[in-house]
C-alpha cells in the first residue's frame, strides 16, 4: 500500500510512582523531557501518576491528593508542553468542587493551551481498585481533541474494556485513542493467570484498534505498590491491530514511536467497518440488558 507520510513520533512515559507527589511529577516531566529530545510530538503519562495508586483502599485522607484543573499539575505540564512545543497527555486527580472528583486526562497543546480533557466515565469497585469511593463518573462525553500533533482521544483504564467508548471516540474523529493506565496483578497471581490477564487486556485494545482503524497507545505504571505488581506492558498498536512497540513488565520505560497517520486511510478501504455499520439497527445498544 502506499504511504501519504503523514509520520508521528509518539512518547509513551512508563514510570514507577512512590508517595511523593512532587518527586513523581520531576520524575514524569523529566522523561517527557527525554521524550522530547527523542523527537516525540506527543507524550502520554499513566493514569494518576503523581502519587501511589491510592484506590487500593477507601480512605477519606486520599481527597487531599486532589487538585482542580487549572492547577499546579495541569501548568507544570502546560508550561513543559509550551517549552518543548508538544502535546501531553496527563492524568490528574480533580478536585472540581467540595466532595466531588474526578479521574481525568487532560490534553495540553504545543502552545500550552489546555485542548480539551477527559473525565473517565467507566468507574470500577473491585477488590483493590476502590474507585467508585474516589470518582464521580464523567460528564463530558467521548470526545476527540484537536491538537497540533493531530485530533486524539483520551480515555482512562477501565475505559479500556469497553468497545462504546471506543467507538465513539473514533467517531469523533480521533486517529489515536490514549488509555493513561493504572493496571497490575496480585503479587500471589500464577505465571500462567498474569499471561491470561495481560493477553486478554492488550487483545481487547487491539480489538479497539482494528475495529476503528486507528492507532491505540497504553501507557502503564510499572513497580510493586502494596499488594499490587503493576505489570507495565505499556504498548502501542497500528489500526490493522499490530502491535509495533511493547514496554517491558518490569521496569521504567519511555518509549518514543514512529507511527504513519495515513495507516489510518489506507485501513479503512479495507476494512470499511465504519462504512458498513447499520446505524438504523444498533437502538438496544442502550439497553441495559435485552432479556
Amino acid at each position: 500500500m502506499a504511504s501519504y507520510g503523514n509520520l508521528l513520533r509518539v512518547g509513551l512515559v512508563q514510570m514507577r510512582c512512590t508517595a511523593n507527589p512532587a518527586d513523581n511529577l520531576e520524575r514524569a516531566c523529566a522523561a517527557v523531557d527525554d521524550a522530547a529530545a527523542r523527537g516525540a510530538s506527543i507524550v502520554c503519562l499513566p493514569e494518576l501518576f503523581r502519587s501511589l495508586y491510592f484506590c487500593q483502599v477507601e480512605d477519606s485522607r486520599c481527597f487531599d491528593l486532589a487538585e482542580p484543573i487549572p492547577g499546579p499539575t495541569s501548568e507544570r505540564l502546560a508550561a513543559l508542553a509550551a517549552k518543548h512545543r508538544i502535546v501531553i497527555v496527563g492524568s490528574i486527580f480533580e478536585r472540581r468542587a467540595e466532595g466531588v472528583y474526578h479521574n481525568t486526562a487532560v490534553i495540553l497543546d504545543a502552545d500550552g493551551r489546555l485542548a480539551g480533557r477527559y473525565r473517565k466515565m467507566h468507574i470500577p469497585d473491585d477488590p483493590r481498585y476502590y474507585e467508585k469511593f474516589y470518582f464521580t463518573p464523567g460528564d463530558l462525553d467521548f470526545p476527540s481533541h484537536q491538537t497540533s500533533a493531530g485530533r486524539i482521544g483520551a480515555l482512562v483504564c477501565w475505559d479500556q474494556w469497553f468497545p462504546e467508548a471506543a467507538r465513539l471516540v473514533a467517531l469523533a474523529g480521533a486517529q489515536i485513542i490514549f488509555y493513561p493506565t493504572a493496571i497490575g496483578w496480585e503479587l500471589n497471581e500464577v505465571e500462567a493467570v498474569r499471561r491470561r490477564q495481560y493477553d486478554a487486556w492488550q487483545t481487547v485494545q487491539r480489538g479497539h484498534a482494528i475495529a476503528n482503524g486507528l492507532f491505540v497507545a497504553a501507557v502503564n505504571r510499572v513497580s510493586i505498590e502494596d499488594g499490587l505488581q503493576f505489570w507495565g506492558g505499556s504498548f502501542i498498536a497500528d489500526p490493522f491491530g499490530e502491535v509495533i512497540a511493547t514496554a517491558a513488565h518490569d521496569r521504567e520505560e519511555t518509549m518514543v514511536v514512529e507511527c504513519d497517520l495515513a495507516r489510518i486511510e489506507e485501513t479503512r478501504r479495507n476494512w470499511p467497518f465504519l462504512r458498513d455499520r447499520r446505524i438504523d439497527a444498533y437502538q438496544d445498544l442502550i439497553r441495559r440488558f435485552r432479556l
